[in-house]
Formats: structure tokens, sequence, C-alpha cells
């Protein structure tokens, strides 16, 4: 299955997609630069059809200690019109250390400055994909 996942954030969001034997997920560019909710859930939109996805995994970022503020209401709700909108389901991913994972993946391969703000988002996006899969692949029963 093609699932599509989302690294909603305040100014930029990225996304990753799998391929369909759910192997490899691959960082989707350009990102969106948008700051409208509606407008990024519509981009969000057009990218899963665009991929022929069938499902969506969009980033839940969570407290530390596992709690939900304000960011993770804001996410539920891009995630709500997301799936009102594509008509695919919808599954909330915790990505608590995303950021800070991608990040060492861009610095382990030598990606700094405007080149790493331009894809910082959408490898975190892949690292929430990779999990989810992982966890598809020792739950197969739950997804």
């Amino acid at each position: 299955m093609k699932i599509l996942a989302v690294d909603y954030g305040d100014s930029r969001t990225g996304l990753a997609v799998c391929d369909a034997s759910e192997l490899i997920a691959t960082p989707v560019t350009p990102q969106i630069e948008e700051r409208s909710m509606g407008k990024v859930a519509n981009c969000v939109c057009a990218a899963a059809a665009a991929q022929g996805a069938q499902k969506i995994v969009l980033g839940l970022p969570r407290n530390m200690d596992g709690t939900e503020g304000p960011r993770a209401q804001k996410s539920r709700k891009l995630g709500d019109m997301i799936a009102e909108k594509s008509g695919l389901p919808v599954c909330m991913w915790d990505e608590r250390r995303t950021t800070v994972t991608a990040a060492g993946i861009l610095t382990e391969n030598g990606t700094f400055g405007k080149k790493r703000k331009a894809v910082l988002d959408s490898v975190s996006a892949s690292v929430i994909l990779e999990a989810y899969l992982d966890w598809r692949r020792h739950h197969p029963d739950e997804a």
C-alpha cells in the first residue's frame, strides 16, 4: 500500500511516501510552504492523489511526557480536514524527536544551510513514515 506521511509545521510541512511494498520511505520535495491550515490540507490531499496514496500518516507532536498540547490539537484538526477532503484514512503517529533524527541524518550527509532548510521537514516526514512502516511490519493485524 502506498502511504503518504506528513510532518506538519507552522510555516513548512514535509511529506514522504513509501513504495507499494512498504519497504522504502522517500522524502517528497519541494516541501509545502503554507501557513494556512486549509491550504496545507489542500496541498496534502493533492500530493496524496498525485502519489496514489491509499493512507496518510500525520505526525502527532506529543510532549516528552506523552501528553498532548496545543500543537497536537492543531495536528488533529488538520488530520480531520485531510480525512474529510481526501476520503483517505488518516493515522496520527507520535513524532517525538523526528526532527532531531532528521537533522542528524542531514548532518551525516553534509547537508547544511539553505539546502538543509529546504528538505528538513520532508526528511522528518520520512522518519515518521519509517517508524510507522516498522510498526506495521510487527503488528500486521492492527495496522
